[in-house]
């Protein structure tokens, strides 16, 4: 990927699509890197979409400057975001993010609502109005957040980074839906030497357990203070995400007072652009191409029917040569 400079960090970016297309901005998120949206933007640009896809901090080819801090909160994410843009020459866009993505995103729109002009968050709820103390249920959920806080997880996660992230591929979405060769290629993106220290400070941060990168302590108190955002929102949530279930984004649209929807994708887990890419990319051109004012929140089936076709066509085909030898079998009694 080509390398973007910037005033406190020079960002690998894919910059895909027609040059003239609306600028669409895919942030990734943790544990994860910026190929997670591979099979999604080969369809945004064939709607006439430009894709930016940047490596976050602490990812990849992504480097920060200087000796300072390696902070990793979402405020100082979507400052990074915004100095991309500039970088670009791209003044209004529209975003999508994931995980540590999604507030980034919805941070973006809070700091820049005259620039950022339509979003989908996936999987990861809002802050607006700032983090409550999760339920226990949650919280147990989120154990790796509370691990992080202390010295001693910090030092596992140092020593067994791709063990730490293996257990949240493992455990937040379906068995199997993942192959070694994947996980292997998106792993090579945590071995920055920034990785763990952004790492640990995005978790940390969110909790009061650090106080957030300087620079973006304006954003942080602008997301807590802000209650609602009026930008046509798309939210996407996985039936069977195994650390933000269907019931943490329950009430997500009292969030958004414009043109809203939650779609929940059945069969889904939590990294859901990766798991059923076709359904993620349909929803996103109907938020980014679309009139949102026809936004609808709904549950989609389409993983379970995708896997059912081929099933049924099996299934067909057993019968009709089941039923051939049955025939065969009645003309040689007779």
């Amino acid at each position: 990927m080509p390398l973007i400079d910037t005033e406190f960090a020079t960002f690998c970016c894919d910059d895909q699509g027609p040059r003239g297309g609306t600028p669409v901005l895919l942030i990734h998120g943790w544990p994860d890197d910026a190929s997670t949206w591979d099979a999604v933007v080969p369809r945004l640009n064939a709607a006439g979409l430009r894709t930016i896809v940047p490596t976050l901090r602490g990812f990849g080819a992504t480097r920060l400057k200087g000796e300072g801090p390696r902070t990793g909160n979402s405020a100082v994410l979507a400052l990074d975001m915004i100095a991309l843009m500039d970088a670009l020459g791209l003044d209004r866009f529209m975003v999508a993010g994931h995980d540590w993505g999604s507030n980034t995103a919805e941070a973006l729109a809070v700091g820049w609502p005259d620039r950022v002009e339509r979003m989908a968050m996936l999987c990861t709820p809002p802050r607006l109005g700032g983090m409550k103390t999760p339920s226990f249920a949650q919280a147990e959920r989120q154990w790796y957040h509370w691990f992080m806080a202390t010295a001693r997880g910090a030092d596992a996660v140092r020593a067994d980074r791709r063990g730490f992230a293996r257990t949240h591929w493992n455990n937040w979405s379906p068995p199997g839906w993942y192959d070694e060769q994947t996980f292997d290629r998106v792993a090579r993106a945590w071995e920055n030497p920034d990785w763990v220290d952004v790492t640990l400070h995005s978790y940390r941060a969110r909790w009061n357990e650090a106080k957030p990168d300087p620079r973006s302590q304006w954003l942080e108190d602008k997301v807590r203070a802000t209650r609602t955002l009026s930008l046509p929102t798309l939210y996407v949530q996985g039936a069977v995400d195994g650390v933000n279930p269907p019931e943490t984004s329950a009430d997500v649209a009292d969030k958004f007072s414009g043109p809203f929807a939650r779609v929940v994708l059945s069969g889904v887990g939590h990294f859901a652009q990766r798991e059923h890419p076709d359904a993620v990319a349909r929803h996103l051109l109907n938020l980014f191409t679309g009139d949102p004012t026809t936004l609808t929140s709904t549950t989609d089936h389409s993983l379970y029917v995708r896997r059912a076709v081929p099933l049924l066509a099996s299934v067909g085909m057993a019968a009709l040569v089941g039923a051939g030898v049955s025939r065969r079998r009645e003309k040689d009694d007779r």
